[in-house]
């Protein structure tokens, strides 16, 4: 029993002696031991200033005035880490050994700079005291880490148990891009053992309102040195939520999961204070995006099994991405049904669509109305600026607004805001059609293309380009326009090119011209032809026709005039010609539509029918009398001249005659 008594007598003087030893180890002599540890992890400078004392409680460690740790040398922007009033809390028992066993430090208000280079070094990629030279990932970023993290840590010798920064400042410098600077953080790091797992939860308030950040990084020593570990991230903004779980290191390697669910996606920039994208609708306004994603310290990003809804429109495929200065991608994307109304500026509003058939669901009569012309809303084409690359599309439908395509499949190209549709393989209006449409923003919107289509329905086709439906068959044709201004309205009042149409078997809403012909009566009806051909011009958004040529069973109908685009007026006039009329001769009627498209005027113009049949009787008449009068006068010629044969050429038979006079005169002279 006295043995028992000495022996917790001895540990309890073992205690207080070390207590004691520990209370008068001086407070510059743990701060110079810390900083020393801190320093052979890092491999930067660090330093302590101001007044140092020791704390005993709640927990045994230092206070110090300042903390500095470095930047790496290439670095210009300032220390790392700069912070006031610091506190860095030990473990009473390692420090008896000689060790340095950091259980918290605690910083109020300081400032972190990082920054990272296009080249890829980047300052939170620390090295060893051993080791002067950049730590970096694992190429490629799916190597794994060390099976022994014992022994990959070995030359470690610190541990933080907890971090806890209060209200600091964050700036992020990376080379090519704005500078990053959020005030107001706060983070903590809990990492209960040095060769676990830490988490990390941060709040930063870029514009108010709270975005929070929580991590977990496996093997988190391993990490900080610049090794590829296990990590699962997820930041809430603005109520949109982006997860990754995966692997990643310090140098900027990711892979792994990714997920993104914004369902607002200018709330979200937002909230970190970055500029607003302002998409148009259907496509990023809302985002739903999982894909497998591999980053590399370069800033390139590969994404794989992508599948991403855009708040109607979803899309399946895979991309990669450089991400230096403006994004160049290039990506294989497959879609069903794609509006896209909202980036060409037309209505988004359900309606109908043409697919393959060339019908359309809409009921609407094609009629547009004169008062209110076409839609004068800026157009924001400031999205052409957001990359530049390729990205190959195939869709069973896309709807531009004015156009509508079945299936398609095309190859987007995007060069400094001027972004080409080449269209490849593209059904619409029940017909082919190839060629490419261009939006180029450079200096200004302008829209244009070549389009050649084969077999297209002209009815739905003329329904969406000018809102006229009043002539039915199929077409081959071919158009080539240029149209400039920010807005559709002003697009469509500075169409400028040219165009040909050729189809066979048709008709002609809301007018019969064999009824015309027989009564004169204009109303309704409709004309059936057996053939059309035109080809027009444009310019300043006036279509010039002069060439029109529709033939039918007992009619053909020639065609010139103007149709304002822009205005939504037309000025034609047909002249069908009754071509068994007039025995055989045919007779002639004008007819002139005119005025706006939703009511244009058709009515025969019957001064004109009058001017051109009497003309052509005029004519008649006159080329009658000229052969009568001719005829007179050769019978008197001949009768002058004394020709007997009245087939021979009066010229000749007058030279003949002047050839026998001068030759009496002559033999006159010898006589």
């Amino acid at each position: 029993m006295r043995w028992i008594v000495r022996l917790i007598g001895f540990v309890i003087v073992l205690v207080l002696v070390a207590g004691v030893s520990v209370l008068f180890l001086p407070a510059e002599r743990i701060a110079k031991l810390a900083t020393d540890q801190i320093r052979n992890a890092t491999g930067r400078d660090v330093t302590i200033t101001g007044d140092v004392s020791i704390t005993v409680w709640p927990v045994l460690g230092v206070k110090a005035g300042q903390l500095e740790v470095a930047n790496p040398e290439w670095s210009d922007i300032g220390p790392m880490l700069w912070a006031e009033n610091v506190a860095i809390g030990v473990d009473a028992m390692a420090l008896i050994s000689g060790n340095i066993l950091i259980t918290n430090i605690e910083a109020t208000r300081p400032t972190i700079r990082l920054e990272s280079r296009a080249d890829g070094r980047a300052s939170w990629a620390f090295t060893t005291a051993g080791d002067t030279t950049q730590i970096e990932a694992e190429a490629p970023v799916e190597a794994t880490a060390p099976a022994d993290m014992a022994e990959a840590s070995t030359s470690q010798t610190v541990s933080i148990q907890r971090l806890e920064v209060t209200d600091a400042t964050l700036i992020y410098d990376a080379e090519g891009a704005d500078l990053v600077s959020y005030a107001g953080v706060d983070l903590t790091l809990d990492w209960p053992e040095r060769l676990g797992a830490a988490e990390i939860a941060m709040t930063l308030r870029p514009a108010g309102s709270e975005v929070d950040v929580r991590a977990l990084v496996g093997g988190f020593a391993g990490f900080i040195d610049g090794q590829v570990q296990p990590i699962e991230v997820t930041v809430n903004a603005g109520g949109g939520t982006a997860t990754l779980k995966g692997r990643a290191s310090t140098a900027g390697d990711v892979a792994g999961q990714l997920a993104l669910a914004m369902p607002d996606t200018d709330a979200f920039f937002a909230a970190l204070d970055l500029p607003q994208p302002g998409l148009p609708a259907k496509l990023g306004q809302s985002v739903d995006m999982s894909t497998d994603m591999t980053l590399t310290s370069d800033r390139r990003l590969a994404l794989r099994d992508l599948r991403v809804d855009l708040g109607g429109n979803a899309l399946n495929g895979a991309a990669d991405i450089n991400l230096n200065d403006t994004p160049q991608i290039n990506a294989q994307l497959s879609a069903g049904a794609l509006d896209l109304r909202g980036a060409t500026g037309g209505s988004t509003s359900s309606g109908g669509s043409v697919g393959a058939g060339g019908s359309s669901s809409s009921s609407s009569s094609g009629d547009a109305d004169a008062d209110s012309g076409w839609p004068k809303d800026r157009i924001d084409a400031s999205g052409l600026a957001a990359f530049n690359g390729e990205i190959a599309l195939s869709a069973s439908s896309i709807d531009l607004g004015q156009f509508k395509l079945g299936p398609t499949r095309t190859l987007l190209r995007n060069d400094r805001s001027r972004m080409v549709f080449e269209l490849r393989d593209v059904v619409a209006y029940g017909g082919n059609v190839t060629g490419q449409f261009v939006m180029n923003n450079r200096s200004g919107l302008s829209v244009g293309g070549q389009l050649d289509a084969s077999s297209i329905d002209i009815q739905s086709f003329l329904r969406d380009a000018a809102e006229v439906e009043r002539l039915t068959g199929t077409a081959n044709a071919s158009v080539s326009f240029l149209g400039v201004g920010q807005s559709v309205d002003a697009i469509v009042k500075s169409l400028s090119g040219d165009g040909q149409v050729k189809f066979g078997k048709g008709t002609i809403l809301g007018i019969d011209l064999d009824r015309l012909m027989r009564s004169g009566q204009t109303g309704g009806g409709t004309t059936v032809f057996d053939s059309l051909t035109a080809t027009w011009t444009m310019n300043a958004g006036v279509m010039d026709n002069r060439d029109l040529l529709l033939k039918l069973k007992n009619y053909e109908a020639r065609g010139e005039g103007r149709v304002g685009l822009g205005a939504q007026t037309i000025d034609y006039t047909f002249t069908p010609v009754a071509l068994r009329a007039n025995e055989g001769n045919g007779i002639a009627i004008p007819v002139r539509i005119r005025g706006p498209w939703a009511s244009p005027s058709i009515r025969p113009d019957l001064d004109a029918a009058i001017d051109l049949n009497l003309d052509k009787k005029i004519e008649e008449e006159k080329a009658r009398a000229q052969a009568k009068a001719k005829a007179a006068v050769r019978e008197k010629v001949t009768e002058e001249l004394g020709v007997a044969d009245q087939g021979q050429d009066l010229e000749e038979a007058a030279k003949d005659k002047l050839e026998g006079e001068l030759k009496k005169s002559l033999r006159s002279l010898f006589d």
